[in-house]
């Protein structure tokens, strides 16, 4: 009996360890500075790039993406206009592919370049190589969008409150997000829930 009831015990510890190894990251908190600003990632210029070098004293938005979830296909054109904006209006901005576990297939650096240049975007576009940069923002979705000033984070979560149906938005939350750092300003809103497909790690 006393057998039985230790290796039930030990079954849920080791359910219990599983269940904390494989839970998501805790999310990156309003305020907090870029995480692991100077790890280094493959772009698809070819060049070697961080956040801290993508970043510009206005600002950076970090935008977690891939070639292939639904929900980044129906937000593409969201995605390019307001990564055009932050160029346009000197802000740093970089998409993030954390799907390591589908780097051998549609999610493949080569797949990136191609889908890069099909969607004539202008942005960073780069590998995170084992989600490490996914697990430093505790990102878990695609598209979900983090915008930092030059003090820290003061925008996380969704592009909008409609992502199947940019004609039904109501609420533009990153294009306000944007508006307000470029006047200096806190958003009105800083959180929302990102709506997408799961980065596809490797467990």
């Amino acid at each position: 009996m006393k057998n039985l009831l230790l290796s039930l015990t030990l079954g849920v510890a080791a359910l219990a360890t599983v269940a904390f190894v494989n839970s998501p990251p805790e999310e990156l908190a309003i305020n907090a500075a870029i995480p692991q600003g100077d790890y280094k990632m493959k772009d698809v210029s070819g060049k070697t790039i961080s956040l801290n070098e993508v970043k510009t004293a206005k600002g950076l938005l970090v935008i977690f993406s891939c070639n292939t979830c639904p929900y980044v296909k129906l937000s593409e054109a969201r995605i390019k206009e307001y990564s055009d904006y932050c160029m346009a209006n000197g802000i740093g901005c970089a998409l993030i592919n954390s799907n390591e576990a589908q780097r051998a297939e549609d999610d493949s650096f080569d797949k990136m370049t191609a889908y890069y240049s099909a969607q004539k975007l202008r942005c960073a576009y780069t590998v995170d190589e084992k989600s490490a940069l996914a697990n430093a923002f505790g990102a878990t979705r695609t598209p979900q969008c983090f915008l930092f000033n030059e003090k820290g984070l003061v925008y996380k979560g969704a592009i909008d409150d409609n992502v199947k149906d940019a004609a039904a938005v109501k609420a533009s939350y990153l294009k306000d997000a944007l508006a307000s750092l470029l006047k200096n300003e806190t958003p009105k809103l800083q959180e929302t829930k990102s709506i997408g497909c799961t980065i596809k790690r490797v467990e």
